[in-house]
């Protein structure tokens, strides 16, 4: 019996690998609180991210750089309660991992006993696999993250498509191949080139999930409130909205406001 066919209680990450095996795509979508985990959860999403990403839809960050460890606890600690069958993934923030794998270790051992999340996300490859076999040989589940890394905008100095040049696509295939040896479980790998997106796919026998990296990919991922159509500044190639809720949100709101201004709310049948 196949894994897509098995009635699966809770999604881990041998399912994932079950699910790259048999060709089954992975779904992934990111989750900052109680009350929209518990949807996505229900509608049978594979893998939640509590992404750093928190730092621009939820508390209007620029960039994903302010958000701290403290505030990434509080959203998967929200997240977590709601999941019954979803892998979550929590992201380790920016300065939590970088160039101190002790300093990596007590980041991640926190956000999986104060959280109770079940993996964490790193991003980067070679620079930082100190830290990321650290967490590793301390039994935490570590999930890579290649290609535009959001925490190094300000090196980058733009969100672009990256890996387009032979160099850059090369080392993050020597990148790729690196977390797999090592042990990570699998890969987001974010705004690439689709055939490079396939190259990596075809070559690693972890999950790869993409975002802005092309079809070919074990599993996507997207950003809730982009998906949902909360944002409306956004607008990348890659993402598909499936919703307006800025516009329905914004229309329930005014029609609440007009009928308590005219006072037709509450009604009759709407008091005590």
């Amino acid at each position: 019996m196949s894994t897509a066919k098995k009635d699966i209680k809770r999604i881990t990450t041998h399912v994932l690998q079950g699910f790259k095996n048999e060709n089954q795509p992975i779904a992934m979508i990111t989750a900052y609180d109680y009350s929209m985990a518990k949807i996505y959860d229900e509608a049978g999403i594979d893998v939640i991210l509590v992404g750093d990403s928190a730092s621009n839809v939820m508390a209007g960050h620029e960039t994903t750089l302010p958000i701290t460890l403290d505030q990434m606890i509080y959203h998967a600690q929200s997240v977590v309660r709601a999941v019954k069958r979803a892998l979550v993934v929590v992201d380790l923030p920016f300065g939590t991992y970088q160039g101190d794998s002790k300093k990596a270790l007590q980041s991640a051992i926190r956000i999986m006993k104060e959280s109770g999340a079940h993996a964490v996300k790193l991003e980067g490859g070679e620079k930082i696999i100190d830290s990321i076999e650290r967490i590793l040989k301390a039994g935490v589940p570590v999930m890579g993250h290649l290609g535009l890394t959001p925490q190094s905008i300000y090196k980058f100095g733009t969100y672009t498509v990256r890996a387009k040049e032979e160099e850059e696509a090369k080392q993050l295939m020597k990148d790729a191949l690196l977390l797999e040896k090592v042990g990570c479980f699998g890969l987001v790998i974010e705004k690439i080139p689709a055939t490079l997106g396939k190259d990596v796919s075809e070559k690693l026998i972890i999950p790869t999930i993409g975002i802005g990296a092309g079809k070919h990919m074990d599993g996507q991922v997207l950003v809730s409130h982009d998906l949902l159509g909360i944002t409306k500044e956004f607008n990348p190639r890659f993402l598909r909205r499936y919703l307006n809720l800025y516009s329905e949100i914004k229309g329930a709101v005014q029609n609440y406001i007009s009928d308590v201004k005219g006072r037709d709310f509450p009604s009759e049948d709407e008091q005590y």
